[in-house]
């Protein structure tokens, strides 16, 4: 797998971070710099280690599939893809709002970093039946979405509702494109 394939992969799936670095930014009382720092951290580790397991567990039937990885990768890939793209556009249509009395705890930033980064793990199932290096992917795709939650967490802050369901639709498009990029570059190159 590409550099430039690896950064379309890492960029899509740091999207549902960015979009709820954007909200933290726009609705929770005190949300700062430290704040800031904190979940951007916190996202990023997270998307690092969930491929990291989902290659381990993809690892011990990789062999056993191996004759259909494009169309796994396209299932997978397709499914995440479409579902951030699906919960784009619902909460396009029908916004939350924030309440002002909202609080950025410890336990809210856990609960985010896990529910951003299952995708994640998905993902690094695929990697192993294509036997992509996992610790460079992992490394890569952690530190693209720190960078994606400190730029989401300054623009939620800036611009509030502007972005946030647009970019979560966007990364759901990239990644059902990459998907149709494995799949048919293995059944057609």
């Amino acid at each position: 797998m590409g550099t430039p394939t690896l950064f379309l992969i890492a960029l899509g799936l740091s999207m549902d971070a960015f979009a709820v670095s954007i909200s933290n930014g726009m609705c929770y009382r005190g949300f700062g710099r430290k704040q800031a720092a904190a979940a951007a951290f916190s996202f990023g580790l997270f998307q690092m280690l969930m491929p990291i397991i989902g290659y381990l567990a993809g690892r011990t039937f990789s062999d056993a599939i191996s004759a259909a990885d494009h169309w796994i990768a396209l299932l997978l890939l397709g499914f995440i893809g479409g579902k951030m793209v699906f919960d784009g556009v619902r909460e396009l249509r029908h916004p939350e709002g924030c309440s002002p009395d909202h609080l950025f705890t410890f336990k809210v930033l856990a609960v985010q970093a896990v529910a951003t980064s299952i995708d994640a793990l998905a993902v690094g199932v695929g990697f192993a039946v294509m036997q992509v290096n996992i610790v460079t992917a992992a490394a890569f795709i952690g530190v693209v979405t720190f960078l994606c939650c400190i730029v989401g967490s300054m623009l939620g802050r800036q611009f509030g509702l502007l972005l946030g369901s647009r970019a979560q639709v966007l990364g759901g498009v990239i990644l059902v494109g990459i998907g149709l990029k494995i799949f048919v570059e293995h059944m057609f190159g």
